[in-house]
């Protein structure tokens, strides 16, 4: 004799609900697995392309707001910590940084990127990639091919920059 027949004579009234129970949680420990799939690195990727393209686009913003130059639309899209290390080793914070593009000490008059990839780590981005530029810098002129890092992070009104790193890459011999 099985368990469940000496149980359901035991307690007659009592074996349907049982089997009910056993049904159920033979179920449940079914659906888990397909409850945690959205969890998975594979179900997630549709939203980490989404992430991606996101950033992509803030990323190119960054380059257009640079060229015309919209210091308004680059204070929305730095945040206050943001840093950038230029190509020469300075170091200059968002405040330093807007008030020269505002009063016209830096213009950039061309920036193309080339190879620019996104990782994605948590709520952080890093956007990598090969840029060639021009501008002018106190009325001097400068042009040159770079290698950049950006890092983004996403806060609760979106992705926001919080450093930018530039090196100069050496013209081949």
């Amino acid at each position: 004799m099985t368990d469940a027949a000496i149980f359901a004579k035991l307690h007659p009234c009592d074996f349907p609900r049982w089997t009910w129970m056993r049904h159920l949680i033979q179920r449940m420990a079914l659906l888990v697995p397909l409850l945690a799939a959205p969890m998975s690195p594979l179900a997630s990727e549709g939203e980490g392309g989404l992430a991606r393209a996101e950033l992509l686009e803030k990323d190119a913003a960054w380059n257009s707001l640079r060229l015309e130059p919209d210091v308004e639309g680059l204070r929305s899209l730095l945040d206050d910590d943001w840093l950038l290390t230029h190509s020469d080793g300075r170091v200059q914070d968002k405040t330093g940084y807007l008030s020269e593009l505002a009063a016209g000490q830096r213009a950039n008059q061309a920036i193309a990127n080339h190879d620019v990839q996104v990782r994605l780590h948590g709520e952080t981005a890093v956007v990598t990639g090969t840029s060639v530029q021009s501008g002018t810098r106190d009325g001097q002129p400068w042009s040159g091919r770079f290698r950049f890092t950006r890092v983004w992070v996403r806060q609760a009104h979106g992705w926001r920059m919080l450093a930018s790193h530039s090196s100069r890459i050496a013209p081949r011999d």
